[in-house]
């Protein structure tokens, strides 16, 4: 094959350089970012030679090219694009500007949100425990001195970080739409600034001050915007807009002084003026109704919510929860959602706890244990993931148990004075009222745990009494030709089910997928290693009598950059069958939210007038391919 003229022929067809953002390359793909795909022609580019199929996916075009093959047109689609080299995160941030504008200003809260996390925690923790402490001391249950130095500043340093929080999330989003994250931090203190009202005592005091702006338009009112966070991320969007635009067009000796001097000023005056009075009112509406649907009578909307809470996590779109505890924090002095939050997550992690008791497969046990522990913790995706979303029945269970136990929280009025920490060590935010959030933590575990005990688990056949292990000495195996053995213990399948379009139509080959039930794959016949991906989890061989193979672990798992992989040869090597070739971390995987299925493909059938498969369970080294 001609390398060269297959990446100019590829090039030629993309709409030209503008066209092109960045490239990249997996085990078997060519990765493209494009400006336009409309742009492209992709009929041409699917009759390329070389090409075995063509598709855009999250934001990417991808060129299936196969194994051996991809990294050389790669190579020369650089020089012939004059492109330089992208890494694959470097390709996936340029596919995701692509996306569609909820995904990205999803992503955009966790960008924001995440970093300040570790502050708001500390805070949250330690209001707490002042609260718990201040409790016991006022009623008699606890004798301190409380005039001492440590009492004293552990008041004012348990809510510095909600005082303060605008300049946090200020500094935080500046650095997130790319901008100067200390100018952003400017806007959030002119937000705060103390010659105006403070927020806090507009309802006891009401609006003190007003002014006059857009030369007599209109007034606004002086007051600030303590705990305020949809008015902060918009104002520091203006303002890096501002400051990117101006970076531009003023001359670089000018450009010190005028670019931060017109951003803070023009956004300052537009945040006191329009951003704030306007967005401080949407997000009052938006806390405000999120606020009656959790309080619906009989706790009927905290049940909906806290039963869909989970599906939000795996959907991806947690992480704007965040705005609401805050927002909620600031109108109300505790957060409903929290405890909500910690319902699902706790129930989850009981789902996951009874499959890990009542199973008898050692390998699920051994993911379903430490999983629902950590679950416990706060950390769910390993065991939605990893556990309940693959078997599916206790993921709804826990989904019920997450709903009985938000419905007891409604009722009881139970709310937490910070955010950032779910499950068990939730607790401490819940020390004004302990009690009732045990009892709600008991009820979500019990539902979601007698559930999936009765109804949400049980072993699809006998598991061994002894778990393969995986450093487990292989048969020998006398390979004969056109056979290939199976890489690993597991159910196979055929290609047609292994749920990923290309592997399914069988562009890249047929062959088979396996179910893996450990964490080993070995060499499937005696052969040469013709490639190892970058990302560890996928290996080409190369049999003595001309048949080219790939084994590709799990799905879509090149994202996880080879986190959990290790490979154990490397090209040219040359491998008897049972040889170890890989190993990776199913749990590891499972937590990515990608299957484990391993993909086995003839990459040349096209060769072999006939394969033939053998489908069901299997051992390593079991014939599983044959080829005529």
């Amino acid at each position: 094959m001609d390398y060269a003229k297959c990446a100019r022929e590829i090039f030629s067809l993309l709409g030209g350089r503008e066209n092109l953002v960045s490239a990249a390359h997996c085990a078997t793909r060519l990765r493209l970012v494009t400006v336009d795909n409309g742009k492209i022609d992709m009929k041409a580019l699917e009759n390329v030679d070389g090409v075995k199929g063509v598709f855009s996916s999250n934001g990417q075009l991808q060129l299936i090219l196969g194994t051996g093959t991809v990294n050389k047109v790669y190579d020369e689609f650089l020089k012939v694009s004059g492109l330089t080299a992208a890494t694959k995160e470097e390709v996936k941030a340029a596919a995701a500007a692509k996306q569609p504008l909820f995904k990205r200003a999803i992503k955009c809260l966790g960008d924001i949100f995440v970093p300040i996390i570790p502050a708001i925690v500390a805070s949250g923790f330690l209001m707490g425990i002042m609260e718990a402490l201040n409790f016991m001391v006022n009623n008699g249950f606890l004798n301190i001195d409380t005039t001492g130095s440590i009492y004293v500043f552990a008041n004012l340093f348990a809510n510095t970080a909600y005082v303060f929080l605008p300049i946090l999330i200020a500094y935080s989003a500046a650095k997130a739409f790319g901008g100067n994250p200390y100018l952003g931090a400017v806007i959030g203190m002119l937000m705060i600034h103390p010659d105006l009202q403070n927020a806090w005592t507009v309802a006891t005091e009401g609006v003190l001050r007003t002014q006059s702006v857009w030369f007599g338009l209109y007034e606004v009112n002086l007051v600030g915007y303590q705990g305020s966070v949809i008015p902060v991320i918009i104002a520091v969007w203006v303002m890096c807009f501002i400051e990117k635009r101006l970076h531009k067009v003023v001359p670089a000796m000018f450009d010190l002084f005028v670019t931060p001097l017109v951003s803070v000023f023009a956004t300052g005056y537009l945040t006191y003026s329009i951003i704030g009075p306007i967005f401080s009112t949407v997000e009052h509406g938006i806390i405000g109704g999120i606020q009656t649907l959790l309080a619906l009578p009989f706790g009927i909307g905290s049940l909906i919510m806290g039963g869909l809470y989970s599906t939000t996590v795996v959907a991806g779109i947690h992480h704007m929860y965040t705005v609401i505890d805050v927002g909620q924090l600031s109108q109300f002095g505790l957060t409903y959602w929290l405890p909500l939050a910690s319902a699902a997550n706790m129930a989850q992690g009981a789902a996951a706890l009874a499959v890990a008791l009542k199973t008898k497969n050692g390998k699920l046990k051994s993911m379903a244990l430490p999983a629902s522990l950590s679950c416990f913790m706060g950390i769910t995706e390993p065991a939605i993931f990893g556990v309940n979303l693959r078997h599916f029945k206790p993921f709804v269970c826990g989904a019920v148990g997450g709903a009985a136990g938000a419905m007891y929280a409604s009722l009881v009025g139970l709310g937490a004075s910070g955010t950032g920490v779910t499950g068990l060590f939730g607790l401490l935010l819940c020390l004004h009222s302990p009690i009732h959030y045990i009892i709600m933590a008991a009820v979500s575990i019990a539902v979601a745990f007698a559930l999936t005990w009765m109804f949400g688990y049980k072993d699809a056949a006998p598991a061994s009494t002894e778990p393969a292990k995986a450093d487990a000495s292989l048969p020998a195996v006398d390979c004969q030709p056109g056979t290939v053995y199976a890489p690993v213990s597991g159910t196979v399948i055929p290609s047609e089910e292994i749920p990923d379009e290309t592997f399914a139509a069988g562009v890249l080959g047929r062959g088979v997928g396996i179910q893996p039930g450990e964490g080993v794959i070995a060499a499937p016949f005696d052969g040469e290693i013709s490639t190892v991906a970058d990302t560890k989890h996928a290996v080409g061989l190369s049999s003595p009598d001309g048949m080219e193979l790939l084994i590709h672990v799990g799905v879509d798992t090149v994202a996880m950059n080879g986190d959990g992989f290790t490979a154990l040869v490397q090209e040219g090597q040359k491998v008897k069958a049972g040889d170890r070739l890989l190993t990776f971390d199913r749990a590891k995987i499972a937590a990515a939210g990608h299957p484990d299925v391993v993909v086995v493909l003839v990459t040349n059938s096209d060769d072999y007038a006939e394969l033939a498969i053998q489908t069901g369970s299997c051992k390593a080294m079991d014939s599983v391919i044959q080829v005529k």
